[in-house]
């Protein structure tokens, strides 16, 4: 049977994403509401809230207040249908999380473990991601997939790492996870990873400048409500900005990149103290040396975006690792450097602090498999 070209069973599959994806934006909704703004029949509405509730993709439970009458009935996501894992691997350990259909994270973990490019550390990071999704008590499928972000510059394919002197990771594939895990996997540069979280945070933004202050430097750039990636994907690599010809060595051969003044690693060497200790310090002891330190942090960190800011006239995003530690007081002192000396003035609400610290590129990178399953499958 054809109906205008279009087969039933396809018009059933678009009814159904239709009423699943208004239930997911809505949050809470009632079957009067879909009928309502989805100008569907009740008999057709019911039908489909019976497939997914079937289906295990909604729940009905409690009701909302009565307005009158017989009292609605809460219709929600089952918000765990399927779980994403995010993976963000650093030099020295990686950060592992959870991500429900929401892109909340529902379970955080970081662990010890020094990267190598080699079998016996692929496998022992296969082995805890694996205990991980057992501690949790994710169904194996429930498992939408595992991605991946690390430091480096990834192939257009996505299969490689093609640039990786922070972690001596260039020979890293794709296949060194895929071929060790038993579930879908994906390989994305840990700023873009962030960057996707940002966006994902922030839908209101078409275009963003997005630093990502980690123990190594990052960046990326947000245009057209998508992540710019550019030719050979190596968009916003804000951190081998040069901004002093004479200033320390970078890890890249060059001198003065703004990595040697902006990452938390530069932070670290500048303070002589980990990171948390040297926050702990500066907030309780108001240490004028210590309040130097961070100033002069900031100082270098308003002159990057000032200028960036000309390239790309858009809003920043303070995120990553160092993200958590910006007080007001930081924000308002980076913003008044930022202006102190530019053509054009930016207002406070174009200066944004992300919210989930060193777990930022692996929530990013978790959402790759939430916004492929959410994507509909029919339109």
């Amino acid at each position: 049977m054809k109906e205008k070209g279009m087969t039933t069973i396809t018009l059933k599959k678009i009814n159904r994403e239709k009423v699943y994806q208004y239930i997911y934006q809505q949050k809470e909704t009632s079957k009067l509401q879909i009928v309502q703004d989805l100008q569907m029949g009740l008999s057709t509405v019911s039908q489909n809230l019976n497939e997914l509730e079937n289906d295990g993709l909604i729940s009905r439970n409690g009701y909302f207040e009565s307005t009158g009458g017989r009292k609605a009935q809460i219709i929600k996501i089952v918000e765990d249908f399927r779980i994403s894992i995010g993976l963000g691997i650093l030099k020295d350990m990686f950060h592992i999380v959870a991500v429900n259909l929401y892109g909340d994270a529902v379970a955080t973990e970081t662990i010890e473990l020094p990267y190598e490019n080699s079998d016996a550390y692929y496998t022992a990071l296969a082995a805890n991601v694996e205990l991980f999704i057992q501690k949790n008590h994710y169904a194996p499928e429930k498992i939408e997939g595992i991605s991946i972000a690390t430091q480096g510059i990834i192939s257009p394919d996505g299969t490689a790492v093609t640039y990786g002197d922070i972690m001596g990771n260039a020979n890293m594939q794709l296949s060194d996870f895929s071929s060790r895990l038993p579930y879908p996997c994906h390989l994305e540069h840990d700023s873009k990873a962030a960057a996707d979280l940002e966006l994902w945070n922030h839908p209101q933004l078409d275009s963003a400048l997005v630093f990502l202050l980690n123990p190594n430097l990052g960046g990326a750039i947000i245009t057209g409500h998508e992540v710019h990636q550019g030719n050979h994907m190596r968009s916003g690599l804000i951190e081998h900005i040069c901004i002093d010809p004479n200033g320390p060595k970078c890890y890249c051969g060059n001198h003065g990149c703004l990595e040697t003044y902006c990452s938390a690693n530069a932070l670290k060497a500048a303070s002589g103290m980990p990171v948390k200790e040297f926050f702990n310090l500066l907030h309780q002891t108001h240490a004028l040396n210590l309040t130097q330190i961070w100033r002069d942090y900031l100082d270098h960190l308003a002159f990057a975006i000032r200028n960036l800011n000309l390239v790309i006239d858009s809003p920043v995003i303070i995120s990553g690792y160092l993200a958590p530690y910006f007080q007001e007081a930081d924000m308002q002192y980076l913003l008044s450097k930022i202006n102190e000396s530019s053509l054009f003035q930016m207002d406070e609400s174009q200066l944004l602090v992300g919210n989930h610290g060193q777990y930022t590129p692996a929530i990013g990178a978790a959402l790759y498999y939430i916004k492929e399953f959410l994507t509909p499958a029919v339109s």
